[in-house]
This record gives structure tokens, C-alpha cells and sequence, in this order.
């Protein structure tokens, strides 16, 4: 197909468009079995993976489903599903067009499943559910294409991993699927060809014109930004002049916490009332679709905002986003910039605002970045095991399978193309016995081999619980924020448990951006009454923290070799200027290590740009060497890019405490019993069906499922150490929450060179150390020393050390 049928090219012609080349590229390879096709946003790239669809349906003979369109978002959803029937309606398609998400309706979906549409907008968890009926091969009868947007945003999570696996399955159902791929930003096309293609089939790349290149730079503030801090609360009367100047601005943070923080800061200097609007996902489903309808409508002014809003909801009248604090990875800085002049051909305008005086340098190492086209991205590793083993149960819930058959099925989908044979094994045990200290009791047998070889569900009823439980996105201890006293109780959000339990009555703190105050806890909801006078607390909200990516730290050490900074704003180049004259500057090839005294502590910083996961292992992991070595650590906090310990002994040569084996060793004992090692227990046998989150007339909440996991984490560490889903759990603690593979590249980026400079005083750059939060207290013996001499100085004053002992 190399032309659109006549209806659909007089409906371009009536709106005075063509279609762009890569539009046209994507007609001509619309038989290929695989396309990634790479686009700027705003190049019209879904419409491109879509016009082969419409091209083939409208001729109205196809019957049943012939696309699916699987997005990671909702909300994305929703929103193809409203542009895509505007071509539709207006030409007279014979075309039906439906979306299914979590928020569909269970009519709806009954409806789908018997009657389904041509084109069904979806997600990864409704795609799984659906191939996990019965009716499976009836309902994708006739499916001919499925087009993955924002597939970059999947490749790097277990969702992507999950969706791969069920597209696997729907090969094998229509063998001659067609797969499309959408992306704006890919920093290694080839990968995500491969990922996404049948393997071992080739997959082609269309690459768009990338447009011109985006209108970036830092925003100027009257105020130099602090030396510490996340809020940027000085750039607020220049974020609102700039508000003011345009029509629709995206304000983009890193965390929730922060967005709430500004958006408060915000409201409270919006003397003209703006409307201004704030989107993150832990504020009521009701609230997002309110302030997403908000901005289709344009009536919005500006939108504080998280991740939430990074993928690519068409917003045709924002034309500046603002990013608050260092972006941490470049490619996420352009997928944001992207929100900006949605249309083709036009520059998107974006503004960095670094909210302390660090981030300055680390945002025009990302503005150079950008500029240069060098996005970053971390190799993927091979897909996890425990979304193989929800994807086995998931086979089991259609129907008896052939191990084989589901083996070969499995090593087609680019995750898993290297999967050994044992190893595939060992999940399909697990997800039959539960495992070897786990075969005793029957609520882990789950599946039987029949006497022909296949494997079905021991009990076909255990179908309902495996699907109510499908998943791979891992909830936090979350509990219903509402007002009291409001009619049905009016719902705000949701805030961590964690958070709720350190609340007493008349607290206040931050949600949707409005000061609430606690009234109390009533059946695992937090009841609140709006409460605008007092200073708030900000409350603690489930999200990722972003690390600062390997490239960026990279070119952030390389700007350090300059003899001068004429880029950098003045205040931070004489930062930099004082730090190489009182020490010196970190570099890539050592590791900088400051000594210094102050307020009667002694105090090592060390630099080693891991990012702040791998730096707080780092803090955890030299603490417990230097209490083995006896130099007495009292506490640390890092950030991403130094960690900083106090304690009573100074340290005179820190080459003993960076022994690559000592430090594995440490981590290995350190992670034996600890909470971390617990947390991503529970999220990888959550995913594997051996702990289950939603039971038929209720859920647990995150007391009672961290419990149920504890006691079965404590219980396979005693009897089982090398259980699946321990060996899981090592996994994904050294990759994931603890990142040590961002120490060891630190190790032998180094090899062994330290460079150890002792200070009269602390350094400027170590100095936003001290004003960081998330201080980390160790208790041991400098601990106990000091309430030793805390003591004798009290009996010396009050002259009990003259009695007689």
C-alpha cells in the first residue's frame, strides 16, 4: 500500500494538509511484519502508525478486531481514542473504535470481548487479561496490526516486558501480526527494533525528520539559586512572569512532594489568578481527568506537573515547558521538552530551572547535551523472571499448554530471546509447587501436569485470583485521602502509610495543592478538612526518584576539566573557582576524597557521581567497614553525586575501605536481613503470584501484605536460600533500589586511584552536603562512646566522679 484511498485524502486536502514522508513511509511498509518508526512529537507519528489501519478498514469488509493500540498510559488512551474518531466521523468510516482500561466500565468490557471493536485502545495489564480467556483465539480472530506508542517508555520497565510476552501470544494465535512501533525519543534505535520484533525476525526503523532544533535554555532569576534544597522557591516570580507571557506552560518536577510544594509557592504569588492547575498521579482519578480536560480546552494557564504528563498527550496550545530541578537523564529532559508546540516544524520552547547551585552545572551539561543530540540510556539486562512466571500462570488461565510450545513462544519475544531452558523450567516449577520449602502447602500448587505431557491449573476456580492479581506495576503502602464531613466523603488522593502514620490530629499538609488538615484514620482512610491558614507539612507520595544517568554524570566530570566556565552563570563559575582553590575538583579518572573537622565531628566527602541510589549504598556500606576498621561513623546522607559521613576518627587512608571484595562482601551481609532486600521481595513475588494483593470481596493493605511477605522472605532465607524468588530478589535489589553496579563501574573507572585531601575546613562543593535532608543515623560503637563521655562529663560537673567507685 503506497496511497491513501480516495475518502481519506480529500479529508487532508479539506483541512490543507499532506502527509509528511515518514507518514507516507509508514503506508508503504504497512506490510512489513515489524516497523519502529522514530518521529519528533508533534510529526504526527501516531497518525502515521494509524493511516494504514484506517486505509485498510475502509473499505468496510474486515470483520471483527483488525488494530490494537497499546499505550502506557490511560490517559493517552483516551485521548487517541478522541482524535481518532474525528477523521472517522467527519469522512463516514465504517470504522468502531473503543478503548479498555482499568476504568472501563465491566458492561463495556463484557461487550468488547463478545462483539469487539475494529480498533481497541488498551494498555499492557488489559492486553494480559485478555489473553488470559478462554475465548482468547475467538476475540483476536482477524487481528492484523498492533502499534505500541511511547515504546521507549515500556522498553524500560516490567510493563514493557509483560507486553512483549503477551505479544508473543498473540503471534502464535495470528501469525501473520504486523507489529508498529512509536517513539520520539530513542537513544539506541537498533535495541528497541530488536525488543520489540518477533526474534529472531528483523524489525525496519523509519526515522523522521527530527524538525528544528528546540529553543532551550536555563531561565534567568533575579536570585542566585540557593546552595542545597529541591523547591527552587526562588525562581517563583520569574516562573510567573514567564506564566504570564504565554499561553499554556507545562512545569515539570522530578518528585510529587516538590510539584505540591511549588504549586503551593505558585498559588500563594498568583496575584492576578491565573488559572493554574496540578497533575500528578497520586491525586484522585476524578481531579487528573479534570485538569486534563481543563487544558484540552485551553482554559488553563499553567500545569505544575510530574511524570504523569510526560508521554504524548496531544496539548496543541502549550507552548513553553519549564523543567524545576536538574532533569537526571537528557532523554527524559527532550520527551518533556516535546510537550511543547505539539505541532510540526516548530521549535518547542523549554526553560531549566536548577533549584540549587549543583544543578546549575548539571543542567547546562544537559543543555549541551541536547543540543548535541546524545540522549542516554542504560543497557537493559534480560527480561525478570518473575514476570515470566505471571505470564506462565497467565497461559494456564486460557487453557492446558505444551511446556515446549510455551517455551518456544516465549524465546520469540526480544526480552527473553536468550532465556536458557533451565531456566524457564525452574519458573514453570515454581509457578506448579510453589518451590521446594513450599510444596507442602496446597495454596501454592497451582498447576498439574496431565497424563498427555501439558500443564493445566490444579483448580480451574484459581483462574479468577490469578487475574484479579495480573500486573506488573507494584502499588505502594497507599491509603484514600478524603474530605470529612463532605457528601460520600469527596476524594482528594492517595499518600503513603508510612507518611499517614506520623500524622496526629491537626496536622496539616499538601494535597492537589490545598493545605488539609488530619482529623484521623477511619477503615484505612485518611480523613481531612480543608485547612489553608498553617504552614504544612509535605506529604509523602509513591513515585521513582530519578538517579542522574551514567552520561550526564560523565559530562558533568568533563566540565570540571575546563580551565573556565564563560557557559555558567557567574555565581556558580566562582563556585567552582573556590572549590579547586581550597581542594580541588572531582575528576573521571580518580576519586576526589575530602577530610575535613567541623563542629566537632570529622568528616570525609566522597565524590564518586554513582547517582543517589548507588551513593546512599555507598554511605551504608563505608559506614559498616569503617565501624569494622574502628573510625567510629556516626551518620552519612548522599546525593547524586557524594556521600558524606561524620563520625569521631579521622581518616587517614580510605584505600581499605573501597576493597572491591570487602565492599561485596559488606553488601552481601548488609542485605541479608535488611528492609530492602524485604521491599523487593515483596514487589518481584507479588508480580509471581505468591503473594496476592486483591482477594475476591477484598484487598490487603500495605500492613498486611508487607507482613504476609516478611514472613515468607524470613522463612525462605532459613529454609530455602536459593528459592526463585530469592535468587529474584538479589536480582533486583543490586539493580534496582540498591544500584550497586553503578559502584562497581565507579571501582573500575578509578582502578584503585584516590586521591585523599585533608582540609582545614569544609569545601563548597561538599557544603550543600550539610543543609541535605535524608540524614542517616549509625548506631554502633562512636554511639555509645560518646554516651560514655556524655556521662562521665555530667558526673564531673556534678562532682559524683570524687565518690569512691
Amino acid at each position: 500500500m503506497s496511497s491513501l484511498p480516495s475518502a481519506l485524502q480529500d479529508w487532508f486536502s479539506a483541512r490543507g494538509w499532506s502527509i509528511h514522508p515518514h507518514q507516507q513511509a509508514m503506508l508503504a511498509r504497512a506490510q512489513d511484519s515489524c516497523t519502529l518508526l522514530i518521529a519528533p512529537t508533534g510529526g504526527g507519528k501516531t497518525m502515521a502508525g494509524f493511516l494504514p489501519t484506517l486505509a485498510e478498514l475502509a473499505g468496510g469488509s474486515h470483520e471483527g478486531l483488525h488494530t490494537l493500540y497499546i499505550s502506557p498510559l490511560k490517559a493517552l488512551a483516551a485521548d487517541i481514542k478522541r482524535n481518532l474518531r474525528t477523521p472517522v466521523e467527519e469522512i463516514g468510516l465504517p470504522i468502531r473504535i473503543d478503548d479498555r482500561t482499568g476504568d472501563t466500565p465491566a458492561s463495556r468490557k463484557r461487550r468488547q470481548r463478545a462483539d469487539p471493536p475494529h480498533i481497541l485502545l488498551t494498555t499492557p495489564e488489559s492486553l494480559a487479561l485478555l489473553t488470559s480467556y478462554e475465548d482468547a483465539a475467538r476475540i483476536f480472530k482477524g487481528l492484523q496490526r498492533v502499534v505500541v506508542d511511547e515504546i521507549h517508555a515500556l522498553a524500560e520497565s516490567k510493563r514493557g516486558d509483560q507486553l512483549m510476552l503477551a505479544l508473543a501470544r498473540l503471534q502464535t494465535l495470528c501469525p501473520n501480526l504486523r507489529r508498529v512501533g512509536l517513539s520520539a525519543t530513542v537513544d539506541d534505535p537498533q535495541a528497541i527494533a530488536s525488543y520489540l520484533a518477533r526474534h529472531p525476525d528483523p524489525c525496519e526503523i523509519v526515522l523522521a525528520d527530527p524538525g528544528p532544533a528546540p529553543d532551550i535554555r536555563m531561565l534567568e532569576t533575579a536570585e542566585a539559586p540557593p546552595w542545597a534544597g529541591g523547591g527552587a522557591a526562588y525562581a517563583i516570580p520569574a516562573a510567573m512572569a514567564q506564566i504570564k507571557a504565554h499561553k499554556t506552560t507545562l512545569i515539570f518536577h522530578n518528585t510529587r512532594a516538590q510539584a505540591e510544594i511549588f504549586f503551593h509557592n505558585l498559588w500563594l504569588a498568583n496575584e492576578d489568578s491565573l488559572p493554574i492547575g496540578i497533575h500528578h498521579g497520586s491525586l484522585d482519578r476524578v481531579q487528573r481527568e479534570r485538569v486534563e480536560a481543563a487544558m484540552v480546552r485551553g482554559e488553563l494557564r499553567a500545569i505544575v506537573c510530574t511524570g504523569s504528563l510526560d508521554l504524548g498527550i496531544d496539548w496543541g496550545d502549550v507552548d513553553l515547558v519549564i523543567q524545576i530541578g536538574a532533569p537526571r537523564n537528557v532523554k527524559r529532559l527532550v520527551q518533556r521538552i516535546g510537550r511543547a508546540n505539539h505541532r510540526y516544524n516548530a521549535p518547542s520552547k523549554a526553560l531549566l530551572v536548577p533549584a540549587n547551585r549543583f544543578e546549575v552545572v548539571e543542567c547546562r551539561a544537559a543543555l549541551e547535551a541536547v543540543r548535541e543530540g546524545d540522549l542516554d540510556g542504560e543497557p537493559r539486562g534480560p527480561g525478570p523472571r518473575d514476570v515470566l512466571c505471571q505470564h506462565i500462570l497467565v497461559a494456564a488461565c486460557a487453557g492446558p499448554f505444551d511446556a515446549d510450545g510455551l517455551y518456544a513462544e516465549v524465546t520469540q519475544a526480544g526480552p527473553y530471546a536468550a532465556l536458557p531452558r533451565a531456566a524457564f523450567d525452574a519458573c514453570l516449577d515454581f509457578c506448579a509447587t510453589g518451590g521446594y520449602a513450599l510444596k507442602a502447602y496446597d495454596r501454592w500448587q497451582r498447576l498439574l501436569q496431565r497424563p498427555d505431557g501439558k500443564w493445566q491449573l490444579r483448580d480451574p476456580r484459581a483462574a479468577a485470583r490469578i487475574r484479579m492479581n495480573l500486573g506488573t506495576i507494584q502499588d505502594a503502602d497507599l491509603i484514600k485521602v478524603r474530605l470529612k464531613h463532605s457528601r460520600g466523603g469527596k476524594p482528594l488522593g492517595e499518600v503513603e502509610e508510612a507518611f499517614a502514620a506520623t500524622l496526629t490530629p491537626g496536622d496539616t499538609f499538601l494535597i492537589g495543592g490545598r493545605t488539609v488538615r488530619y482529623e484521623g484514620l477511619r477503615e484505612m482512610t485518611v480523613e481531612v478538612t480543608r485547612n489553608p491558614g498553617r504552614k504544612p507539612k509535605v506529604a509523602v507520595f509513591s513515585g521513582t526518584k530519578f538517579a542522574t544517568s551514567t552520561q550526564l554524570s560523565a559530562r558533568i566530570l568533563a566540565m570540571f576539566r575546563q580551565d573556565s566556565w564563560p557557559s555558567l552563570p557567574r555565581h556558580t563559575a566562582d563556585w567552582l573557582e573556590l572549590q579547586r582553590e581550597v581542594s580541588e575538583l572531582p575528576r573521571a579518572g580518580r576519586l576526589l576524597i575530602e577530610s575535613f573537622p567541623h563542629d566537632s565531628r570529622e568528616h570525609i566527602c566522597i565524590y564518586g557521581f554513582a547517582g543517589r541510589n548507588a551513593q546512599q549504598t555507598l554511605g551504608l556500606l563505608l559506614t559498616k567497614r569503617m565501624e569494622e576498621l574502628g573510625l567510629d561513623p556516626l551518620g552519612f546522607v548522599a546525593t547524586d553525586y557524594a556521600t558524606l559521613i561524620w563520625g569521631l576518627q579521622e581518616v587517614t587512608d580510605p584505600a581499605p575501605l573501597f576493597d572491591p571484595r570487602a565492599l561485596r562482601d559488606g553488601l552481601e551481609g548488609w542485605l541479608a536481613g535488611n528492609a530492602v532486600m524485604k521491599r523487593a521481595f515483596r514487589g518481584a513475588a507479588t508480580i509471581a503470584g505468591l503473594i496476592e494483593r486483591n482477594t475476591p470481596g477484598a484487598r490487603k493493605n500495605g500492613r498486611q501484605a508487607t507482613f504476609s511477605s516478611d514472613i515468607l522472605y524470613d522463612t525462605l532465607r532459613k529454609y530455602d536460600p536459593d528459592h526463585l524468588l530469592m535468587d529474584i530478589t538479589r536480582e533486583e535489589a543490586l539493580r534496582g533500589l540498591v544500584d550497586f553496579g553503578r559502584i562497581e563501574q565507579m571501582l573500575a573507572r578509578i582502578r584503585g586511584r584516590i586521591t585523599l585531601r585533608r582540609l582545614e575546613r569544609i569545601s563548597p562543593l561538599a557544603a550543600p552536603l550539610l543543609l541535605e535532608v535524608g540524614k542517616v543515623p549509625v548506631k554502633g560503637a562512636a554511639e555509645e562512646k560518646l554516651l560514655q563521655q556524655e556521662a562521665a562529663a555530667l558526673m564531673q560537673q556534678s562532682g559524683l566522679d570524687t565518690l569512691p567507685q
